[in-house]
């Protein structure tokens, strides 16, 4: 699949906004302790992926009912699903200048992950979270993500990469009360 990068300006995928917050003490915080123990952009990448899918757990998987959507938050409150996780990771790797875009597949709603841009590439990464049957890995070398969609059951890939979280996946996070709630009004589609 080609993955189409919505914004043709490149800097758009290391800006800092309201939901992409690399510019907040937390996300700092964080990225400057991976930074310490990477050798290169591209250690970083992967430490930053390995932190944010290992050390902060998906919220329907441990059971936590908190919604988060900005990364500093998913930082501090060690929470978050999918789209959460996703923003997190993009702050991190923007907070070191790896250009990150945020793209997202259907299955019965719609899935949230990050995508990075390496020798002049657009490599997919799904920091969601391992679970028995989900063995996600960060690479650069083909694709290793939590789910492949069934593309004859009506499941996708989506090929945009947004600089921004989708309307539709944001809204829903704000909405939401509690993760019960998001379950309910989460997008079925893009």
């Amino acid at each position: 699949m080609e993955l189409i990068q919505k914004t043709p300006d490149l800097s758009a995928y290391l800006a800092a906004d309201e939901v992409i917050d690399h510019d907040h003490r937390r996300v700092r915080e964080v990225a400057g302790g991976l930074a310490k123990e990477a050798a290169d952009s591209y250690a970083y990448a992967r430490l930053a992926f390995e932190f944010v899918r290992d050390t902060i757990p998906h919220s329907k998987d441990s059971g936590d009912p908190r919604v988060t959507w900005r990364a500093s938050d998913v930082l501090e409150r060690r929470t978050g699903i999918c789209y959460a996780k996703a923003h997190a990771l993009t702050a991190l790797l923007r907070a070191e200048d790896i250009p990150t875009a945020l793209c997202y597949q259907r299955f019965d709603v719609v899935h949230g992950l990050v995508a990075v841009r390496f020798n002049g590439a657009w490599h997919r990464q799904d920091p969601r979270g391992n679970k028995p049957g989900v063995n996600a890995r960060f690479s650069l070398e083909g694709e290793r993500l939590a789910f492949t969609p069934d593309h004859e059951a009506g499941e996708a890939d989506y090929p945009e990469l947004y600089a921004a979280p989708h309307p539709a996946v944001l809204d829903a996070l704000k909405a939401a009360t509690d993760r019960p709630h998001l379950w309910a009004i989460l997008p079925a589609a893009l």
